[in-house]
């Protein structure tokens, strides 16, 4: 039988064979889902109906595990925090005004599984989707970034995706000529067989060309511009993918394309200059990407949040396969593709832009002033739906919440206290040394030398610093810094704790550049929503977030959730990646990292010191330990600590600063000395009484600075006026890290030689 043989299975199809089997349960739907599905339409869904409820009903696309604690958010949003928001939760990405009529979005997402399945173009199209998400709010792309997960250095697994997904990143992000500015790598056993491929776009532009995405005013046309769609990414579901539903009816038994879908850089960079031209003429309503869930997203989505409903043709979406059936075209995934609300009579106008850019564009279907979405294949109706039962009336799961007592009181009374520590000044020396050599404080270079941190002229700061600083404004040098974090090893000990100290490390990061902090997106990486444990680490997460937030009076403006991070039962590490944005009037003036400035610079430790190292690097490499509680996280004096360094960057009293985060001390001064090229002398006993406890706590709450001789004084005085702990502990100079008694002296060379080795003995010479 052929393809115009095979019956299509229309709305009056579907009328006429109510008892049709379905596969509804291997798309991914419940039972009680798909008998909700043939309640609101009245029959059974047709295909295409099926397969648009099945994704946008999925845990990825409809956050039906997450609503019912997502909400915590926006109940702890105070007015106050909302005062410069102009788009947040719900919107493609969060929108905050940064003065002088600016704006800024940004947003962190996932790609995790299909950077497993196909590292490099799972993170490739990870960062096209995050950079189409930032253009749909009428924004150019300015920076990207791109928070990274790993098994163990030397697992097999981890050769295979770590460099793939490297140069899926780098490769698109270069391609785009987007500077890579912030992220992380870190290594740990409970990421093997799933990786975490986050990606992080900060985008620009005047607060009165901000753009959302709703479908209004009936006769207003949809146009679908960019690629052509085809089979590849198509919900990794085999069924989806055949030419019917059921083989038995007529079926080819076409062969299935990758699930991943496959990006095209090049294509996205002219659709991005398209875009802003077209919003720049004013030829745009509302606009929408098309990521996950494709046409299935975009038209419900649009749809949904407009006062209208809307008609589509799939015979006018330009294919790039033969045969595709209406349930294939509306999942499809296929990258680079937007869909603009058009009004009539711009249209032309639309169209001779897209031309000019050789963006291939097509008018699909118009707004229509009923409440349904229609759409059609063949001269068929095929999709016959009210649009925001697919797109925001989907199922919410109130899933079990209960904190699995025995595990986690048996994980909290492992403390690290018995854990030998090293004593005897050589002994401190070599575990400083040992540690700025292990994988989660190597070098990153293997990994950030493949990206272009500096394209486009506006970086001021990127990997190696704390926080990527990029300029918005080059007549003012108004700018932006902007950092993510998370240890999630501090999470899985107390997931309310460990998500404020996340939240803390990004602030404080962004703090340090001389920015004020001003809004937090999110990335939520946990198990499988199934697991009562794991929601309650997601709900604690959460609540941890929110709360801090509504301390530090920095808004949540969007985020992403990754649920089904596990190999088998055995989930990852809850892994709530935050980032935080701030703004700085004159990048002129940002705080270089380390021990930038000259020789005999004051070295002040702000914050105060105690021993604690449950879930700290040090007992996670040398030990391999995980247990006990996290560091104590004060999120009033981050807040003060943060006044400070902004206040004193902006006098100028600052030559440099670093975060003490992972490592502690010990690793915040190696990174400090080998990014400024020069050592220090530090009296290690006005840190703590104990030589260890001082060079490898990990308390929270604390930056490295650096100031001129005659300035140091002042510094600490200002401190004090702050509420600020504050010490000074050394002075820059020489070739070594001089700790005196407290464990002898470690020349530059060697730290360098040992910081730097670790990667390339893994992966070998940087592949660029």
């Amino acid at each position: 039988m052929t393809q115009s043989q095979v019956q299509v299975d229309s709305v009056s199809h579907a009328e006429a064979t109510p008892e049709a089997p379905q596969p509804y349960r291997e798309l991914g739907l419940k039972d009680d889902e798909y008998a909700r599905i043939r309640e609101i339409l009245g029959r059974r869904p047709t295909d295409a109906e099926l397969a648009m409820y099945s994704v946008m009903w999925s845990e990825h696309c409809s956050y039906k595990s997450s609503k019912v604690h997502l909400s915590y958010f926006g109940e702890t949003t105070t007015e106050e925090m909302r005062s410069a928001m102009l788009a947040g939760i719900g919107e493609n990405a969060g929108v905050v005004s940064i003065g002088d009529d600016w704006a800024v979005t940004f947003k962190v997402e996932s790609h995790n599984h299909p950077s497993y399945v196909e590292p490099y173009q799972g993170a490739a199209t990870g960062v096209g989707g995050i950079v189409r998400d930032i253009m749909a709010m009428g924004a150019r792309p300015i920076a990207v970034g791109d928070p990274l997960r790993f098994g163990p250095l030397d697992a097999d697994d981890t050769a295979r995706v770590l460099p793939g997904i490297v140069a899926g990143v780098g490769g698109y992000g270069n391609c785009l000529g987007l500077p890579n500015v912030a992220g992380e790598v870190v290594f740990d056993p409970s990421y093997a067989g799933n990786p975490l491929v986050n990606a992080l776009c900060v985008g620009a532009l005047k607060t009165e060309d901000l753009h959302l995405a709703f479908a209004s005013g009936t006769g207003n046309k949809i146009i679908l511009f960019g690629a052509t769609t085809g089979l590849d990414g198509i919900g990794g579901v085999s069924v989806l993918a055949s030419e019917t539903f059921d083989s038995s009816s007529g079926g080819t038994g076409r062969k299935k394309l990758p699930s991943v879908q496959v990006g095209d850089p090049f294509t996205e960079k002219v659709l991005i200059e398209c875009c802003l031209e077209l919003f720049a003429a004013g030829l745009v309503v509302g606009i929408q990407d098309l990521g996950g869930a494709g046409l299935s997203c975009a038209t419900s989505e649009l749809a949904s949040a407009g006062d209208g409903g809307m008609s589509v043709d799939l015979d006018a979406v330009p294919l790039r396969a033969t045969g595709m059936t209406a349930a294939e075209i509306l999942s499809s995934e296929s990258q680079e593709r937007m869909c603009a609300v058009v009004k009539p009579e711009h249209v032309e106008a639309f169209m001779a832009v897209c031309a000019k850019w050789d963006v291939l564009a097509s008018v699909i279907g118009e707004v229509t002033d009923g409440d349904r979405l229609v759409i059609t294949s063949g001269g068929q109706t095929v999709v016959d739906v009210p649009p925001r039962t697919v797109a925001h009336e989907g199922p919410v799961y109130r899933r079990p919440v209960a904190r699995d007592d025995e595990r986690q009181d048996a994980l909290n009374a492992d403390v690290p206290d018995r854990l030998p520590r090293p004593e005897v000044p050589s002994e401190l020396r070599a575990e400083v040394l040992r540690m700025a050599a292990s994988p989660n404080l190597a070098s990153r270079a293997w990994v950030t030398d493949q990206y272009d941190r500096y394209v486009r002229g506006n970086t001021v700061a990127a990997h190696g610093a704390d926080a990527g600083v990029v300029q918005v404004d080059e007549e003012t040098g108004r700018g932006i810094s902007v950092a993510t974090d998370c240890n999630a090893r501090f999470v899985a000990l107390d997931p309310y704790a460990g998500a404020q100290l996340a939240l803390a490390e990004a602030y404080r990061n962004v703090a340090t550049s001389g920015a004020v902090p001003l809004a937090v997106t999110d990335c939520l990486n946990f198990g499988s929503p199934e697991d009562p444990h794991v929601m309650w680490q997601f709900q604690q997460a959460i609540r941890g977030i929110a709360d801090g937030c509504a301390v530090l009076g920095t808004p949540v403006t969007g985020g992403n959730v990754s649920f089904y991070n596990q190999t088998g039962s055995t989930a990852i590490l809850p892994t709530p990646v935050v980032g935080v944005l701030g703004v700085i009037d004159d990048v002129r003036g940002a705080v270089r990292s380390g021990f930038a400035g000259a020789d005999g610079d004051a070295v002040i430790l702000l914050g105060s010191t105690a021993s604690e190292f449950g879930g700290s690097e040090w007992a996670h490499e040398v030990h391999g330990h995980l247990g006990g509680l996290p560091p104590a996280v004060d999120l009033e004096h981050e807040r003060r600590l943060a006044g400070l360094l902004a206040a004193a960057a902006a006098d100028g009293e600052l030559t440099g600063s670093h975060d003490l985060s992972d490592g502690g001390l010990a690793q915040g001064l190696v990174e400090a000395a080998l990014a400024g090229g020069r050592g220090a002398r530090i009296d290690v006993a006005v840190v703590h009484d104990e030589a260890f406890t001082a060079l490898f706590s990990e308390s929270a709450g604390r930056v490295l600075v650096t100031a001129a001789a005659d300035a140091a004084d002042g510094l600490l005085v200002r401190a004090a006026e702050a509420g600020v702990p504050a010490v000074r502990i050394g002075e820059t100079g020489g070739s070594a890290l001089d700790f005196g008694d407290a464990a002898g002296v470690l020349e530059l060379d060697e730290l360098r030689t040992a910081w730097e080795a670790t990667l390339p003995a893994r992966f070998g010479p940087v592949s660029v």
